[in-house]
């Protein structure tokens, strides 16, 4: 018992700690090696180089080319004008009457595009800042507005989405970033129903007004924008090439070499989702300079630099968040809290597939960290699980992603700080909406999603 104390304290350090702004880099093997040392007394060393730094470098090289890839088409769409151009275009076509659901779409298609939430949010600050100005709704619901079109529905549920949360699942149940489509699309649409329900119920109820703001109006230079058709069509084309290459150009290849040792013996089907995402972002970032080639040609070196770096920082967040993940499932106490997850539930493992990516994506204030800790330890025994009980891989894909979007936007999360922090409120401010729209409904939709797989089936 002592053990499971251990471990629920380093966890509990680890969101104080990083809720304080401690760097993750630093804090998580300090506190795996400390979880060691208090636990058992085991090898300090071997579980920092041996545990610890191979799970977070098996992470780095799986996952870095998307991280890489996404942070740099983001940059290119955020420099080039069309990020704001589509956002400006989502939202002035709908109106005032309708500026909450004109934020939470102008989010929703950027995301889904495959622009970086931190990207969306930059970007649709000023706009949402300005319209909900004219409609006299309230500053504090700015905030959860934009984390509903970009922290929800289209970072979980929506097939297809090249979302890092939607690609994790994928090498783990040999699926695709297109798995359980339907299931999905209608565990999206019940959190954008009823989170645009929530803000519209909540602008209401405090009445007309923006209240007290001391930051001034942001000028937007669009002189040398790009249309409205030029800015959305390479978030189109990421989403045609990502469905071409994993259903027909992948497929269609020779790929027997993959059962030969250097490359890993293993076959396309756990790699076919990764490689569409790559592709696809590829392709869709150098149409993007080419649409834009006068708007991005003077600085792109230094636009691609950027993207780049942008990517260092999450990606190894993360992974250190997967070797602390590794370290503490590596101790004895562990396996007594293992075997309680995949018993909750009981003959249903997609129970305890939720409750446990759920859990670890709460405790460690990312859906994706919290999703690697879940499927590095226990991926493997979901997936006999849910063979067993006659599951589709693709049903534990959906559930483990939509799984990582509820605790993991408690207080201590990253994107909800920036978020407050770039619209200028606090917690006890916008934190309650945040909560509803971001915690409260996403879980609320995971339990209709397990309901439905249990009934009807991956579809």
């Amino acid at each position: 018992m002592s053990g499971i104390f251990v471990i629920i304290a380093a966890l509990g350090a680890l969101i104080y700690l990083a809720y304080r702004g401690v760097s993750l880099l630093l804090l998580t093997p300090a506190l795996a090696v400390l979880a060691v040392l208090a636990s058992e007394g085991g090898p300090l060393l071997a579980s920092y180089t041996q545990i610890f730094m191979e799970a977070t470098g098996g992470f780095i090289i799986q996952y870095f080319p998307l991280f890489l890839l996404g942070a740099v088409f983001g940059k290119l769409m955020e420099v080039s004008g069309s990020a704001r151009v589509l956002a400006d275009g989502i939202i002035r076509r709908l109106g005032p009457s309708r500026a909450v659901l004109a934020v939470i779409l102008s989010c929703a298609v950027m995301t889904y595009g495959g622009v970086s939430l931190f990207v969306v949010a930059f970007a649709v600050w000023p706009i949402a800042s300005a319209l909900f100005r004219e409609a006299e709704l309230p500053k504090v619901l700015i905030p959860a507005t934009i984390a509903l079109g970009a922290f929800t529905f289209t970072m979980t549920a929506l097939p297809g989405t090249p979302a890092i949360q939607n690609a994790i699942p994928m090498p783990y149940f040999g699926t695709t970033p297109f798995a359980a489509p339907g299931l999905g699309l209608i565990t999206g649409a019940l959190m954008l129903g009823l989170g645009w329900g929530w803000l519209e119920y909540r602008a209401r109820a405090l009445g007309p007004g923006y209240g007290d703001d001391d930051t001034p109006a942001q000028a937007r230079d669009t002189g040398s924008a790009p249309t409205l058709m030029i800015a959305g069509a390479p978030l189109v084309l990421v989403l045609v090439l990502n469905l071409a290459f994993t259903f027909v150009l992948i497929p269609s290849m020779d790929t027997s070499y993959l059962s030969q040792p250097e490359f890993g013996e293993t076959d396309v089907g756990a790699l076919r989702g990764v490689w569409s995402i790559i592709a696809a972002l590829t392709l869709s970032s150098l149409v993007l300079v080419a649409l834009n080639w006068a708007r991005l040609a003077k600085g792109l070196s230094e636009t691609l630099d950027a993207g780049a770096k942008d990517a260092l920082k999450p990606i190894f967040n993360t992974a250190s968040l997967v070797g602390f993940g590794a370290v503490i499932a590596s101790l004895s106490a562990f396996a007594l809290i293992r075997d309680w997850v995949v018993t909750v539930g009981g003959d249903n493992p997609l129970i305890s597939l939720a409750i446990g990516t759920t859990l670890l994506a709460g405790m460690t204030g990312s859906a994706s960290g919290g999703m690697s800790i879940a499927l590095s330890t226990l991926g493997e025994t979901y997936l006999e699980m849910g063979q067993a009980a006659g599951i589709a891989p693709e049903l534990l894909h959906r559930v483990t992603a939509v799984a990582t979007g509820g605790l993991d936007a408690l207080p201590h999360n990253g994107a909800v700080i920036t978020l407050l922090t770039i619209c200028g409120l606090t917690h006890q401010q916008a934190y309650k909406d945040i909560a509803v729209v971001a915690v409260i409904i996403p879980l609320a939709a995971l339990v209709v999603l397990i309901v439905l797989g249990t009934v009807l089936g991956s579809f």
